[in-house]
């Protein structure tokens, strides 16, 4: 999903909101295997490793490290074992989603960084199955008008189709 300023005054104002956290995202998910419960919110610690870009979740803080939080909901279990989910991150790290779903061990399909390669390979999936799907503003001013909107993505997260 993509948002867009006309004007620099609009630019700066949607930045500040995605800055401030003002900007609600909700995102659908296709994972590989089945998650403990129909939802839940997801606390644990992120390190990042910048050198090697890739992030590491652990249960418990250490050096370095930064606490994420992470809501799903179940949306449709599949009967090939995998799940469609809707994901809001309620802090925004670099390859959160990603990472702290493969650390539950519910690994988003086609994730080649942080999935299960051999379950990408065996459901021909190359493509991260992980898309913005909703988005929402919380804006004051000028733009203030936008306010309870919703953007909702046409794409959907799914494995792909076998001729």
């Amino acid at each position: 999903m993509l948002i867009f300023a006309r004007n620099a005054e609009t630019e700066k104002a949607l930045l500040a909101a995605f800055r401030d956290r003002k900007v609600e995202k909700r995102y659908h998910a296709l994972c590989f295997g089945q998650f403990p419960k129909k939802s839940d919110v997801l606390t644990a610690y992120l390190k990042k490793d910048a050198v090697r870009s890739i992030v590491y979740v652990n249960d418990t803080p250490s050096k370095g490290s930064e606490k994420i939080i992470t809501e799903y909901t179940v949306l449709e279990s599949l009967e090939n074992g995998a799940t469609r989910v809707e994901v809001v991150l309620h802090t925004g790290k670099t390859h959160q989603i990603r990472a702290h779903l493969a650390h539950i061990g519910c690994p988003i399909a086609g994730d080649m960084k942080y999935g299960d390669n051999a379950k990408n390979k065996e459901n021909n999936c190359a493509r991260q199955c992980l898309v913005a799907k909703k988005l929402s503003l919380c804006l004051e001013g000028t733009l203030a008008y936008l306010n309870g909107k919703m953007w909702i993505s046409r794409f959907d997260a799914s494995l792909p189709h076998n001729s």
